[in-house]
């Protein structure tokens, strides 16, 4: 199995896709870093900044759409979804650009000065009202999660079959990459008996809540951007900022944050294990599509090491 790769599109080709959409006098259009399952541009019209995603995955940006009004909604610094259509085989997403750069080009002194509004950004994800919806895992357009149980998600989201995904024969990775099936195994068997911790809570789940998916001036959090967002344990999100902020003490952090609201989590320690080990074993899998056998082996000495 090969790494995936993001489509490629010419400037004409984005430069027609935007004057379908704003007519003349788009500008300024330059493709943007990060992104792992998307080509992403920015550009400006009428002086506001946007961007614009490309994708080739079906039925991409269809929960984005959902999620974003949902988030901006509710006082999330999330950004607003424009336009949602088709050019050929991609599917493109036009939302407006919130000031900032990535939170990863700030300096690591700047990331531990910002860790608090991040906590507290977190926090504010966890209690975002999703009372009116049902369901676990992934969200849908309609908003709505796909499954009926995390764990029924954990198992559908870790079996062989994932035809029409992202994931389609996975399972080649162990023979054509770093990807080692004892290892993915002794992980996911751990990853099951921590479920019952994790599945008696649900909430919002950013998914991919890291200095990449996260916008500052450098002094201050200015938005939140892209996700796999899904229904479950908000630990995940929490688990995820402290595994790419492994220095900054994200976890005693967050305890004191809710100490200090008069907030009590219960099974405190069996759920954040059952968040390292399922967000974990996607990123095993994910590093070993990408060939990114560093991130790989970190993960792999981290998860194993846990207890």
């Amino acid at each position: 199995m090969t790494a995936y790769e993001k489509p490629s599109l010419a400037i004409r080709e984005i430069e027609e896709v935007l004057r379908d959409h704003f007519g003349p006098g788009v500008a300024e259009i330059n493709p943007l870093a990060g992104g792992n399952l998307s080509s992403v541009f920015s550009f400006v019209h009428e002086g506001k900044g946007y961007c614009v995603k490309f994708s080739d995955l079906a039925g991409a940006y269809e929960t984005e759409r959902y999620v974003s009004d949902l988030l901006a909604g509710q006082g999330i610094p999330f950004p607003k979804c424009l336009a949602l259509r088709k050019t050929g085989r991609l599917a493109y997403v036009i939302m407006e650009r919130m000031a900032g750069r990535n939170l990863s080009d700030c300096t690591e002194e700047e990331q531990i000065h910002q860790l608090p509004e991040l906590i507290g950004i977190l926090t504010s994800l966890a209690d975002v009202e999703v009372r009116s919806t049902f369901g676990y895992g992934w969200i849908r357009p309609d908003g709505n999660g796909t499954y009926e149980s995390w764990k029924d998600f954990v198992v559908a989201f870790i079996s062989e079959d994932q035809t029409g995904t992202f994931w389609e024969n996975w399972h080649d990775l162990y023979r054509t990459s770093c990807l080692e099936r004892d290892v993915f195994e002794e992980i996911y068997n751990r990853l099951m008996s921590y479920v019952p911790y994790n599945e008696s809570y649900r909430g919002f789940i950013h998914g991919d809540f890291h200095q990449w998916n996260i916008l500052s001036d450098g002094k201050r959090i200015t938005g939140i951007i892209d996700g796999n967002c899904m229904y479950g344990d908000c630990l995940v999100d929490l688990v995820i900022l402290d595994r790419h902020m492994p220095r900054s003490g994200v976890i005693q952090k967050y305890q004191d944050n809710l100490a200090k609201a008069g907030k009590v989590i219960p099974n405190f320690k069996e759920r954040l294990l059952g968040a390292y080990y399922f967000k974990g074993l996607d990123g095993l899998r994910f590093y070993a599509k990408m060939g990114w056998r560093d991130a790989y082996q970190g993960t792999r000495q981290f998860l194993l090491n846990l207890t």
